[in-house]
């Protein structure tokens, strides 16, 4: 130690931040990183290993290890993320079908398995054997009449409303974070918003297994958006394991994004799309190397999921479908009608879903996420059981208003009249009157559209994980079916009218219903999400369809520019500002003439802006402004009357360097001078022991003069991820612009109450 007499002019005095002390540039819960500052201390980290690697062999194999730590990092997520999905989707199955009855050889299988394995069934009753019994069999040996239907029903609603009681009660209590669909938090968290525990251990352990209890009570939610949920808390807890990436905020960023592409690609078994779906939605910074790394985990997920073969078809998802038709020119128009009405869906959705989850937030409703639960669970079910197409799961529904009907179909919506005299290949079956059942289907999938609509938007947002994707996509792939045998229909009957007639001739296989229920599936996506690259790409890889990319894309775009004339805002957008989450959103544009000074903290009669100056406080004085105000940081300048900046100091570092100072280094005490220069000051000889902390101050804090559009400082704020930027003018201090003051000067110019859009 140095002691007090020596100290004048002595430059070698010892600064104990030289060794880095526990937590300096870690940040509080609830707060934004500072992505300049994470990038220039992830540069200094790799300048130091690639230096060390040139000393020794060992110090060379570091710098390896350390370079491959990322791919390690996505095969890890990868194979986590793709085994997760797998087991998710073989428990839904099971438990989807318990509802209805059991299996007796063995009771964990779901009804197609234990069909498969039975020698006894036959093709045409293949969802009927003898080793599946509903539960009024297993119960009161009676399959059919009246006592045997309302025993199943019954039992249908007990087993629905236990799942989802079991669901929001491990919710409730164990991880508060495991509800929703999680992307617009990801989102947020992936823009530099720091939310403890929403990617923690016990928020995947939670979120995985109620996910299943979810899907399987039949409540009309998805898994594919809680799945990116799953696949970035994957992302977090081994990013965790590496310092690389566990003490670097930004670094951790760049693996959450890419565990979302791999969260898509095992929903969807859509590995292109789960990168460009990270890229266009849910990724706020997103370099080159993040793109390859994407790829790979996406990647490797697939590739698990399709080792695991969940579905028993060897495809990775449950609805791949095969057409033999090509789509006709005519045919774009029904296609841009329901891009119109999947535009039309996600405004009506988003508008009603985001005022009852106000409503939820801001009356005593809120306050029984329990009874809420199960108040809808138990409409659900009471509504679903006795409408054959809302009874199963809403993935079984999808995949079979998707299909192509074959010879061998026996569904409802295939009942055409056949002609006796037909002898075709099996593939190319002829477009064909229809027969009692299609018309029956239709009314029944009306009704069934009519229940979806209303149904999902109270569902999304309970207190249990509730993806999107899948409710949306069956409401469009209702419509679609609809309309497309509507098209068949009438191509059939007046197959001599002008559109027709070029394309159309008698005995031809010319309108193929399920595409349109891709298409619509696809346009009712888009409306709600606002998605467009990556959804068409994530509809052909899930279809295996890529002859329809050009209806897929009309659709697509016609719902976007639909929906966006009613509001920009996609669901998650809305959500995230529903939440008052500091989210600066790229995709919004700020075209009003405002400048910096309009903005700036202090304003005309506030009192001045809280700084430090550079070698006049001392502890106390700091101790004492930091108990009295709650900012962030501090601005150091020369002095209070030069007011010439020097630097921006952190307030958690501050509190953490003082409080190692006083336990570290003798002789630091509350009228110690503190000071930010290289050389101590000038100091009376017998003044206790100073404290020198040069090393936590930010010497190149981002500045903007008072006359820079506000339009330049929300760009500046968007792309280089700034926390604050200070305000001077000739070299001179004037202010501070945080990112809050942004979000709600914007707030303001949208003519928003400012304060509504804070986090709370």
């Amino acid at each position: 130690m140095v002691n007090a007499g020596d100290m004048n002019g002595s430059g070698n005095l010892m600064d104990f931040l030289d060794e880095p002390f526990p937590d300096v540039g870690t940040y509080e819960d609830f707060h934004t990183i500072d992505w300049l500052r994470e990038k220039s201390r992830d540069t200094d980290r790799h300048r130091k290993i690639t230096s060390k690697s040139k000393e020794s062999i060992w110090e060379f194999i570091k710098s390896l290890l350390d370079a491959w730590s990322g791919w390690v990092v996505m095969l890890l997520i990868g194979l986590l993320a793709g085994t997760l999905a797998g087991v998710i989707d073989l428990a839904v199955d099971w438990m989807t079908d318990l509802k209805e009855g059991v299996c007796l050889s063995a009771f964990w299988y779901s009804h197609e398995q234990c069909c498969w394995t039975s020698n006894e069934t036959t093709f045409d009753d293949r969802d009927k054997c003898p080793l599946w019994q509903k539960w009024s069999e297993l119960l009161v040996n009676r399959s059919e009449g009246a006592s045997a239907y309302i025993l199943n029903y019954f039992l249908y609603i007990m087993w629905a409303l236990s799942f989802a009681f079991l669901a929001v009660s491990l919710v409730r209590v164990f991880a508060p974070y495991a509800c929703g669909s999680g992307i617009p938090e990801i989102k947020t968290i992936l823009s530099g918003f720091i939310i403890r525990g929403y990617l923690g251990k016990w928020t995947l352990l939670i979120k995985t297994v109620t996910l299943v209890l979810v899907v399987s009570s039949g409540l009309s939610l998805g898994k594919e958006g809680p799945l990116v949920h799953v696949a970035c808390c994957c992302g977090n807890f081994f990013s965790s394991l590496f310092s690389k990436y566990s003490k670097n905020e930004g670094k951790r960023r760049e693996v959450l994004s890419a565990a979302a592409a791999a969260g898509v690609s095992v929903a969807f078994g859509a590995p292109i799309g789960g990168v460009l779906f990270s890229l266009e939605e849910v990724s706020y910074y997103f370099p080159l190397k993040t793109l390859w790394r994407s790829f790979f985990a996406a990647l490797v997920a697939a590739f698990t999921l399709r080792s695991i073969n969940p579905f028993g078809n060897s495809r990775l998802v449950l609805f791949y479908v095969e057409y033999h038709t090509p789509w006709y020119m005519a045919e774009l128009f029904p296609f841009i009608l329901l891009g119109v009405f999947g535009g039309l869906w996600g405004t009506l959705f988003i508008r009603c879903n985001i005022a009852w989850c106000r409503r939820r937030k801001t009356t005593r409703l809120g306050k029984y996420p329990v009874l809420e639960v199960i108040v809808v669970t138990a409409i659900t079910a009471i509504i679903a059981y006795p409408n054959p197409y809302t009874r199963r799961s809403t993935s079984e529904l999808i995949s079979e208003l998707f299909n192509d009907c074959g010879a061998l179909e026996s569904s409802q919506l295939c009942d055409y009249i056949n002609d006796p005299n037909m002898t075709r290949p099996v593939d190319d079956i002829p477009d064909r009157p229809a027969g009692f059942g299609v018309y029956t289907a239709m009314w029944q999938l009306a009704l069934a559209l009519i229940f979806k609509i209303i149904i999902t938007i109270f569902t999304f947002g309970m207190k249990i994980p509730s993806g999107l994707f899948i409710p949306s996509m069956a409401v469009g792939a209702m419509a679609g079916r609809m309309v497309g045998i509507g098209v068949e229909q009438l191509a059939y009957h007046h197959h001599d009218w002008i559109i027709f007639r070029n394309w159309c001739r008698p005995g031809a296989d010319c309108v193929t219903p399920g595409l349109y229920a891709m298409v619509g599936a696809a346009a009712c996506l888009g409306g709600v999400t606002r998605m467009t690259v990556s959804l068409v790409v994530i509809m052909f890889e899930l279809t295996g369809g890529l002859e329809y990319i050009v209806p897929l894309m009309a659709a697509a775009v016609t719902s976007k520019w639909v929906a966006d004339a009613f509001g920009k805002e996609g669901i998650y957008e809305a959500h995230i500002h529903l939440n008052g989450y500091p989210f600066l959103d790229a995709k919004d544009e700020f075209t009003h003439r405002t400048l910096a000074t309009d903005v700036m903290r202090p304003r005309r009669g506030e009192p001045p802006l809280s700084v430090l100056t550079q070698d006049s406080m001392t502890v106390e004085d700091v101790e004492t402004l930091i108990k009295e105000t709650d900012y962030n940081g501090f601005p150091v300048v020369v002095s209070k009357d030069s007011e010439r900046l020097i630097g921006f100091a952190q307030r958690r570092e501050l509190i953490l360097a003082i409080k190692n100072a006083r336990q570290r280094q003798d002789g630091v005490v509350s009228n110690s001078i503190m000071y930010f220069t290289e050389d101590p000051p000038e100091l009376p000889a017998n003044s206790p022991h100073p404290l020198k902390l040069r090393r936590i101050l930010n010497l190149s804090p981002f500045t903007v003069t008072d006359h820079t559009p506000m339009e330049t400082v929300v760009d500046i704020f968007r792309k280089l991820g700034l926390r604050q930027c200070l305000v001077t003018r000739s070299g001179r201090l004037l202010g501070i612009i945080t990112k809050k003051d942004v979000l709600r000067h914007m707030a303001q110019m949208a003519n928003q109450d400012p304060e509504s859009i804070m986090f709370n």
